[in-house]
C-alpha cells in the first residue's frame, strides 16, 4: 500500500528540523511524537515552546475555510441598528474587503485553529478584521500594534518582547496566543463574549466601574444596559456586521476569495544573525511577502542567539533550506558602529554609504535627528567580514521600538496632484516607511486617506509668559480632555 503523502513530507521535515504550524498549538504542552504514523496526529515542540501538529488529509481537505468559520459562528445576534450600518460600510468599500481578506488569508487558518482549540465562538478569528483589518503593521495612535492591537504595556504582560530589534506585538504567533488569552480570561471574568469584548476594547477596569454604577442604580449589568463610549459601543456591532458578511457575502453583493483549509506558513528556527533581505532570497519570495510573515522585526537583521523562528509559505521550506545549505557568503551585511555624542548624521552616513534617510531609518532615528545621541547604530559591513555575531550581543536591546509610545499618527487626504515622494517630503519621513505605514501603497489617489507616524516635535523654550499661558490653557481644557479619555485604545482606517 503507497505510503501516503503527508507521511513522507513529515519524514522529510523531522529530518531537516523543519516544523508546520497548525491550529492546534499549546504553550505548556511538550514534544509529542506518536508511536505510529497511522496513529494520533503528530506533534512536535518549537522553540516558541507551543506544539505544532501535523492533520491528516482528509481533515485538511474539509472544505475551504470560510466554510469552517461559519460552521463555528456561536455568538448571539444584538439587537442594534448599528450592525446595519456598519454592514452597510463593508459593503460599500469592496476594495477595502478585497485587501483586508487578501491580508488574511496567511493568518486565518492559524488563528481559527487556536480559536476552535479553545472552544471559542470562531467569530473571534474575525477579531483581527476589526483591530487592524489584518495589518501586520498597523499602528494606531494609542501606540496598538500588530494585527490584534497591543498597546506596550498589555503586550508585556502577555510575554511580548519589545526592544529596539523586535516588536512581539507584531509577531502572529505571540500575538495571537496573547490576545486569545486575554480574551478568554475576560469570558471567565465576566461570564459572556459581548462583556468580555468590550473589557478587550474598553479595559477590564472600566467594564467593571460600568457595572459597579449600574449595580448602585439597581440596573442590568448586562452589554446592552451600560454605558460606554462610542468606539466600545460600535466595537460590537463591528464584529458581528463583519460576521454576517463572512456568512453570506452575496447578499451585501461581495465576493470572498477562497482560502483553503490547509497551513499557509511554516516555522524555520534563525540558528544565526540572518540579514532580512537574503532569508527572503534564499526563500524565493519578496520582501512585501516576507515582511507580512514576519513584521516583528524591527531591523534589517534578524538575531538568531535565541533560536527564534522566521515564517515561510510552506511551499518555500524546501527551498529556503537547500539554498542556505549551499550559500556560501556571510549571511549578515551589517555591524555595529559607535559614534561620538554630537556627531552629525549628515556628515557620518556619507562615509557609511548611506544616505542620511536610509540611516536614520534602519536605526528608528526620528526624521529630525541631525547629530548623534552616543546611540551605537547600525552600519553596512561596507566590503570587510563581520564580526557581527559577537557585537549584536545585547546591542541596543534597552531601547524602545521605533514606533513607541512618544510617537503620534497623522491622517492625510491625499490631493489632486499629490504623489507620495511629495507627501513623504511634506512630513519628513522616509518614502519606504509612508508606504509600509499604508500597506505598501503604490502610489497617492486623490481621496485616499494616508497615515503617517510622526515623532514629537522639540520643546521649544517658552518665556514666562508663554508658560503661563500654557497653563491657563491646559487649565480650562481639562475639562474636556477628561471626557474624551474613555478608551485605552484608539484606533485609525487602515487602507
Amino acid at each position: 500500500m503507497p505510503v501516503p503523502l503527508i507521511q513522507l513530507i513529515f519524514s522529510a521535515l523531522l529530518a531537516t528540523g523543519i516544523v508546520i504550524f497548525t491550529p492546534f498549538a499549546h504553550a505548556e504542552e511538550q514534544l509529542a511524537l506518536s508511536e505510529s504514523l497511522n496513529a494520533a496526529p503528530l506533534t512536535l515542540s518549537t522553540a516558541r515552546n507551543i506544539k505544532l501538529e501535523l492533520i491528516p488529509d482528509d481533515d485538511l481537505a474539509m472544505s475551504d475555510l470560510w466554510t469552517r468559520i461559519r460552521g463555528g459562528f456561536a455568538m448571539r445576534d444584538l439587537d442594534s441598528p448599528l450592525i446595519a450600518r456598519h454592514e452597510q460600510w463593508y459593503a460599500n468599500r469592496p476594495d477595502y474587503v478585497t485587501r483586508m481578506t487578501d491580508r488574511a488569508r496567511r493568518y486565518l487558518y492559524y488563528i481559527t485553529g487556536e480559536v476552535e482549540r479553545r472552544g471559542m465562538p470562531s467569530e473571534i478569528a474575525l477579531l483581527p478584521m476589526i483591530e487592524s483589518a489584518f495589518n501586520p503593521g498597523a499602528y494606531s495612535t494609542a501606540s496598538a500594534s500588530g494585527i490584534w492591537q497591543f498597546i506596550p504595556s498589555t503586550g508585556k504582560h502577555f510575554g511580548m518582547q519589545q526592544n529596539w530589534w523586535y516588536d512581539g506585538r507584531r509577531d502572529v504567533v505571540s500575538a495571537t496566543n496573547g490576545a486569545l488569552d486575554y480574551l478568554q480570561k475576560l469570558h471567565d471574568m465576566f461570564g459572556d463574549w459581548e462583556l468580555a469584548l468590550a473589557a478587550y476594547n474598553w479595559g477590564e477596569g472600566a467594564v467593571q466601574r460600568a457595572q459597579a454604577r449600574n449595580r448602585k442604580r439597581g440596573l442590568p449589568v448586562n452589554y446592552s444596559s451600560l454605558k460606554m463610549p462610542d468606539e466600545t459601543r460600535n466595537y460590537l456591532p463591528k464584529l458581528l456586521a463583519v460576521k454576517n458578511i463572512i456568512a453570506n457575502p452575496a447578499s451585501f453583493g461581495l465576493v470572498l476569495q477562497d482560502i483553503p483549509n490547509e497551513p499557509y506558513f511554516a516555522a524555520v528556527a534563525t540558528a544565526k544573525h540572518i540579514d532580512v533581505k537574503l532569508a527572503a532570497h534564499l526563500a524565493d519570495i519578496s520582501m512585501e511577502e516576507f515582511t507580512a510573515l514576519n513584521p516583528a522585526h524591527n531591523r534589517p537583521v534578524i538575531l538568531g542567539e535565541n533560536s527564534d523562528l522566521i515564517l515561510l509559505p510552506i511551499d518555500k521550506i524546501e527551498t529556503f533550506r537547500a539554498n542556505l545549505e549551499t550559500y556560501d557568503k556571510p549571511l549578515v551585511s551589517w555591524q555595529a558602529y559607535q559614534p561620538k555624542k554630537g556627531e552629525r548624521l549628515d556628515q557620518l552616513a556619507p562615509k557609511l554609504g548611506l544616505s542620511v534617510e536610509t540611516l536614520k531609518s534602519v536605526n528608528g532615528l526620528s526624521g529630525r535627528s541631525n547629530v548623534s545621541t552616543g546611540q551605537t547604530l547600525l552600519v553596512p559591513v561596507n566590503g570587510e567580514e563581520s564580526e557581527s555575531d559577537s557585537e549584536f550581543e545585547a546591542f541596543n536591546m534597552h531601547l524602545r521600538p521605533y514606533a513607541a509610545e512618544t510617537t503620534r499618527t497623522i491622517s492625510h487626504k491625499v490631493r489632486k496632484g499629490e504623489t507620495l515622494s511629495s507627501i513623504a517630503r511634506r512630513y519628513g519621513v522616509s518614502l519606504a516607511k509612508l508606504k509600509s505605514w499604508n500597506d505598501g501603497a503604490g502610489k497617492a489617489k486623490a481621496g485616499q486617506t494616508l497615515t503617517i507616524v510622526k515623532a514629537p516635535a522639540r520643546k521649544s523654550r517658552l518665556s514666562k509668559v508663554g508658560k503661563n499661558s500654557r497653563k491657563l490653557a491646559k487649565h480650562n481644557s481639562n475639562r474636556k480632555q477628561a471626557s474624551k479619555k474613555t478608551s485605552k485604545r484608539a484606533h485609525v482606517a487602515y487602507n
